[in-house]
C-alpha cells in the first residue's frame, strides 16, 4: 500500500458524526467510473474489494483498488461512469467508528485526540487540541487557546497521560516549549 498522504488541509471536509475518514477523493480517473484516492488509514484491509465504507453520505462496497503512483485508485460498486466518480472528487471515504480496529494499550487514533484539554503536571489548562500534524518522526499535537498555540510532540517524554474518558492530556513541556500567535486562517 502506498503511504499516507493527508487531503489538502484548507478545504478538507469534516467527516459525518459518528464515521472516520479512511480515504480522500482527489478525483475521477478515466470514464469507468475510477477513484483517485489518497488512503487515511494504517490498516491495508480498508482498501479491498468486498470492503464496504461510505461515499457521499451512501454505503458502498469497493469493486477493485489497485496502487497509482502515490494513492489508490478505487472503483466502487454502483459508480460506473466518469461523471458518477466526478460528483465523489473533493468527498471523504468513511467508516462508522464501531468498525474500526481495536489498538493495543496506549495507542490512539488521531480523531479520538482532537478536543482534548491539555494540561502540564502542575494542573495548569494550556488549551485543547485542534489539530494533529503528521511529520515523519512522530505526530504534533496544535493545542490553542486565548493566549495562542502551543505545538506539542507526540512522544512520551513529554505526552504523559491521555484520558479519553475524562478528555484530557497531561504533558511534561519541553525546556524552550512555548506558545506562539495564531496562525490566520488557511483560505
Amino acid at each position: 500500500m502506498p503511504p499516507r498522504r493527508p487531503p489538502q488541509r484548507a478545504r478538507s471536509p469534516e467527516p459525518a458524526k459518528g464515521f472516520v475518514a479512511v480515504g480522500y477523493v482527489q478525483a475521477a480517473r478515466g470514464v469507468e467510473g475510477e477513484l483517485k484516492v489518497a488512503p487515511l488509514s494504517d490498516f491495508p484491509d480498508r482498501f479491498r474489494a468486498g470492503a464496504a465504507l461510505w461515499a457521499g453520505g451512501e454505503r458502498r462496497t469497493i469493486a477493485g483498488v489497485r496502487p497509482f503512483r502515490d494513492t489508490l485508485l478505487v472503483t466502487l460498486e454502483g459508480i460506473d461512469t466518469r461523471s458518477a466518480a466526478e460528483a465523489l472528487a473533493g468527498t471523504l471515504l468513511e467508516v462508522p467508528e464501531r468498525e474500526l480496529a481495536p489498538l493495543g494499550e496506549g495507542e490512539y487514533y488521531r480523531f479520538q485526540i482532537l478536543g482534548l484539554g491539555v494540561f502540564d503536571r502542575a494542573g495548569q489548562a494550556l488549551g485543547r487540541v485542534v489539530e494533529v500534524l503528521e511529520t515523519g518522526a512522530n505526530d504534533v499535537y496544535v493545542i490553542h487557546d486565548d493566549e495562542g498555540e502551543l505545538l506539542v510532540p507526540a512522544i512520551d517524554s513529554v505526552v504523559v497521560e491521555i484520558d479519553l474518558a475524562g478528555r484530557r492530556m497531561v504533558i511534561e513541556p519541553l525546556e524552550g516549549m512555548e506558545r506562539r500567535p495564531l496562525r490566520a486562517p488557511r483560505e
